[in-house]
C-alpha cells in the first residue's frame, strides 16, 4: 500500500483543516489506518485511527471531540478532520497503515510522507 497525505496549510486558532490521505492498491480496505503527529526532536505521536469497517474509532485525549476520522473504502482515502484547532497541533501529520486498531508507530507497516499543520495563535 502506498499513502499520499495532503490537506495541511496554516490555520488561525479556533479554525478547521482537513487531512486527506489517498492510497494506492487493492488491500487499503483490509488496513486499519491511523494518524499521527511529530515535532522536530520528539517522537511520533499517536492522533487517531479507524478500524477497516470505519465503525470503530480511537483518539488521544488531547484531540477528542475536535478531531474526527472516518474513511471511505471505495475512494480508498482516510480523512483528518480537524476542528476547533489549537497552536499544540501544530505539526507535521502522517498516514498510516496497520494490521489492528494500533496506537503505537512500530505496529504500523504503511506510512505516507507527512503533511505539515501550523496553527497560529
Amino acid at each position: 500500500v502506498q499513502l499520499q497525505a495532503y490537506g495541511g496549510g496554516l490555520v488561525q486558532a479556533g479554525g478547521s483543516l482537513r487531512l486527506s490521505c489517498a492510497a494506492s492498491g487493492r488491500t487499503f480496505s483490509s488496513y486499519d489506518m491511523g494518524w499521527f503527529r511529530q515535532l522536530p526532536g520528539k517522537e511520533r505521536e499517536f492522533v487517531a485511527v479507524i478500524s477497516t469497517d470505519g465503525l470503530r474509532t480511537l483518539y488521544v485525549d488531547s484531540v477528542k471531540g475536535r478531531f474526527t476520522i472516518s474513511r471511505d473504502n471505495a475512494k480508498i482515502t482516510v480523512y483528518l478532520q480537524m476542528n476547533s484547532l489549537k497552536p499544540e497541533d501544530t505539526a507535521v501529520y502522517y498516514c498510516a497503515a496497520s494490521w489492528g486498531m494500533n496506537t503505537l508507530a512500530y505496529d504500523y507497516e504503511y506510512w505516507g510522507q507527512g503533511t505539515l499543520v501550523t496553527v497560529s495563535s
